[in-house]
């Protein structure tokens, strides 16, 4: 797989890929990452790539020209083109899970109050929030989106079953609670069903505690798990 980010922070973009299981996953030639600067496709002396809304309003926007030209430079047949925004559809694992399967992404992150929308119906696939809340750019948000489905290429895991018993494997379900050892820390105990070594019991103990869990930390999912 090959991934570019097209930002004005490329650095911040790629400082969270560039240790552990990802930065292992590149270096082993599973994802290749690029970091671009849409600077560098400004025509203006001073390299701005942005202006003020048209109609009034606080901030600026992207520029249609110059995002035009970045993202043609590096859009090829099979690339799927996706805005990081607000605005976006709420990323879940079942499209990370389907974007880990394409071939070429090409991240594009919104700046300031957003970009031209003439690029959005021209050369956008798909627009994607990480959450319904704002950060100071989109670099951020792109790691987050490359991190996620990196972790899900094949071989990018030491464990194989990690990337399947986990939260949201079941897009309704939250993960049960985990424990190693000592066994008694502080007084505290692990479960003894966790050694108990029978396996149905394990199985059903970590059933009834993800739906605990869910049910507590997210009531919106529990009704449908």
């Amino acid at each position: 797989m090959k991934i570019d980010i097209l930002t004005l922070f490329p650095e911040i973009a790629l400082a969270p890929l560039s240790d552990s299981i990802i930065q292992r996953a590149r270096g082993a030639g599973l994802v290749e990452v690029r970091g671009h600067n849409l600077r560098d496709w400004s025509e203006d002396k001073h390299r701005r790539v942005d202006d003020s809304p048209c109609g009034g309003g606080p901030g600026m926007v992207l520029q249609p020209g110059t995002l035009h030209a970045a993202i043609m430079a590096l859009k090829k047949h099979n690339t799927r083109v996706i805005l990081m925004t607000p605005q976006g559809a709420p990323l879940k694992q079942a499209r990370v899970r389907e974007l880990s399967a394409e071939t070429h992404l090409l991240i594009v992150c919104g700046h300031y109050e957003g970009i031209d929308h003439r690029i959005v119906e021209t050369l956008i696939d798909e627009e994607i929030s990480i959450g319904d809340y704002v950060l100071t750019n989109g670099a951020l948000a792109a790691a987050v989106l490359c991190d996620a489905v990196i972790r899900l290429l094949p071989g990018a895991l030491g464990d194989s079953q990690s990337a399947v018993e986990e939260s949201f494997s079941d897009p309704n379900l939250l993960e049960a609670p985990c424990y190693t050892r000592p066994i008694d820390f502080m007084g505290m105990k692990v479960p003894e069903v966790l050694l108990s070594g029978n396996h149905a019991k394990i199985e059903a103990w970590r059933e009834e505690r993800a739906l605990e869990r869910t049910r507590q930390n997210r009531p919106d999912l529990s009704e449908n798990a």
